[in-house]
């Protein structure tokens, strides 16, 4: 069965260096910050690109700041339109360290502090009843790993 995982947290609060480590082999990665800059309609192009991985089968990960119920919805409509199962995994706001992480990015990738901060006022931590089957914390370990919570019950 196709699984749709979203994650929700800050920039540069590990969500893409985790996708590399742990979900890279068996997911499609889809992020608005892989499309041009000049990408028109970035929203319209990601739902395409989610809905045509899960109609051919594959697991997708939609690696974005999914701060809200309005990013995550349309994205849960699709993995249940598909027969997807779906995943929130939420990294827990730590805003000076994300500030920090931030700060050491270069060129496109480095996001305005405001732009963080910004995010941070409309972050919601998602939860079962956003529908979502099930809902991971995922944190820094202190040891250059992950440490991911017990499910929630849904």
């Amino acid at each position: 069965m196709a699984e749709l995982v979203v994650f929700v947290g800050l920039q540069a609060s590990g969500k893409s260096t985790f996708y590399e480590r742990c979900l890279r082999d068996g997911h499609v990665r889809v992020s608005k910050d892989a499309f041009p800059r000049s990408a028109r309609h970035k929203q319209k192009r990601q739902m395409r690109l989610v809905t045509e991985a899960l109609a051919a089968g594959r697991s997708v990960v939609v690696d974005n700041t999914n701060p809200s119920p309005a990013e995550w919805e349309p994205l849960v409509a699709a993995a249940r339109a598909h027969g997807a199962s779906v995943g929130a995994y939420w990294f827990p706001p730590d805003l000076a360290g994300s500030l920090r992480r931030n700060a050491a990015r270069t060129g496109r990738a480095r996001v305005p502090d405001v732009g963080v901060r910004a995010t941070l006022r409309r972050l919601r931590r998602p939860t079962p009843a956003d529908g979502f089957d099930t809902v991971y914390d995922v944190r820094f370990d202190g040891r250059g790993g992950f440490q991911v919570g017990v499910p929630e019950e849904a």
